[in-house]
């Protein structure tokens, strides 16, 4: 029977580290940075027995500069496999021609840098998502990586709208690094990629916003911070009603009451938060919001740094005012003057999709949708909460 490598490396990393915090906390930091050593060392040996791969997933989808109930689709993925010891052994991109808004807006074009020439000769979602599949399942035990939640989100609700078997997405593990580079670096806010780099002085390399660059990045951080994450945060892929800037904007409606000295409440917050900016005819959205209210609003406020007291001036000094162009006398000054502070200022061998892509039995059929149904979710999105963020938060 085989364990899956993040449950288990956290009952090792258990063992390992909070007897060694305890020596930590009276000794020096090199201690520590050796315990950190042994800790990714640990992780990478149960990683081994298990035979872990890690496939760090990034994709790009087409937007729209109009409201419409006609979905957002995956335009293209790009993804690297990493074995047990975090090295690059392969990578998969390609390109999807969508079935609505096949010609990219020129706010995409110019985002992603992708020629509309490359759309126009892509294949449709169901044979490159096969394709996709299949290499996927090179890996006996994958662990999917992605920086947020916004990306495997999109490959499911692109495959229930072609009408495939969703399962796999279902079932696989994910592991969102956006929000463990968060708790890593006791961050509140969501990051881009970029960012992240920056936060931990790597390079960036590729471009930012095509699928396999952007993959590759991820996983430069994902080695980075592999000792600091914490894998119990692994999880499933579970359908969301509402997006990312709708539970943004609940969390920051509580910061602003709670700043006013005001009890949040969920009726203030439909009332005069949610009026005119959220749809809220959804039941399950309702509830969703309503459910990430409670625990948002349940958990205690961080105290606010104190202000600095201002010193009052022991005295003041009378200054002579300085007057280049007048003989006249300088002019007294009776009060103390304030001066301003001033401001200091490895070998990869990718996956070849130049040629025609087979797809499995299950895949193949129609490449057009019989509808435009599905989950709720696919015309409640907005362009700006996934190409912004690129998240979705997890209550």
């Amino acid at each position: 029977m085989m364990v899956h490598t993040p449950l288990l490396l956290q009952q090792i990393s258990a063992f390992i580290v909070v007897p060694a915090g305890r020596i930590w906390q009276s000794h020096t930091k090199k201690k520590h940075s050796g315990l950190i050593s042994v800790k990714m060392e640990a992780a990478i040996l149960i990683a081994e027995v298990t035979a872990l791969d890690y496939i760090v997933l990034d994709i790009e989808f087409n937007g729209r500069k109009f409201a419409s109930d006609l979905p957002m689709e995956v335009i293209e993925i790009g993804a690297v496999r990493l074995n047990e010891r975090l090295e690059l052994v392969d990578e998969f991109t390609a390109f999807i021609k969508p079935v609505y808004f096949a010609k990219l807006n020129s706010f995409i074009q110019k985002k992603t840098g992708i020629p509309q020439q490359s759309i126009d000769t892509a294949e449709r979602f169901p044979r490159v998502i096969g394709a996709f599949l299949q290499w996927l399942s090179r890996s006996e035990s994958p662990l999917l990586v992605t920086w947020g939640g916004e990306d495997l989100k999109r490959i499911v609700l692109d495959t229930r709208m072609h009408k495939l078997d969703d399962a796999y997405w279902l079932s696989v593990n994910y592991f969102d690094l956006l929000k463990g580079f968060l708790r890593y670096r006791g961050l509140t806010n969501d990051v881009s990629v970029e960012a992240a780099l920056q936060e931990l002085g790597l390079s960036s390399e590729g471009s930012a916003h095509r699928a396999l660059d952007d993959a590759r990045m991820t996983a430069d951080i994902f080695r980075a911070a592999f000792p600091h994450l914490d894998f119990s945060f692994t999880q499933k892929y579970k359908d969301m009603h509402s997006n990312a800037k709708e539970r943004r904007l609940v969390k920051n409606a509580i910061r602003l009451l709670r700043s006013q000295k005001k009890e949040p409440t969920w009726e203030a917050l439909v009332e005069h938060v949610f009026k005119d900016k959220v749809k809220l005819d959804n039941p399950k959205k309702v509830a969703e919001l309503q459910a990430y209210f409670e625990v948002e609003a349940a958990k205690k406020p961080k105290p606010s740094a104190p202000k600095p007291r201002k010193e009052a001036a022991s005295g003041s000094e009378t200054a002579p005012a300085q007057n280049v162009s007048s003989e006249a006398a300088p002019a007294q000054n009776a009060g103390s003057v304030t001066v301003p502070a001033q401001n200091a200022g490895s070998v990869t061998t990718p996956a070849q999709n130049a040629g025609s892509v087979t797809a499995p039995a299950q895949y193949a059929g129609s490449e057009s949708p019989a509808d435009t149904g599905g989950p709720d979710a696919i015309s409640g999105e907005t362009a700006s909460n996934a190409i912004a963020n690129n998240t979705d938060e997890q209550v």
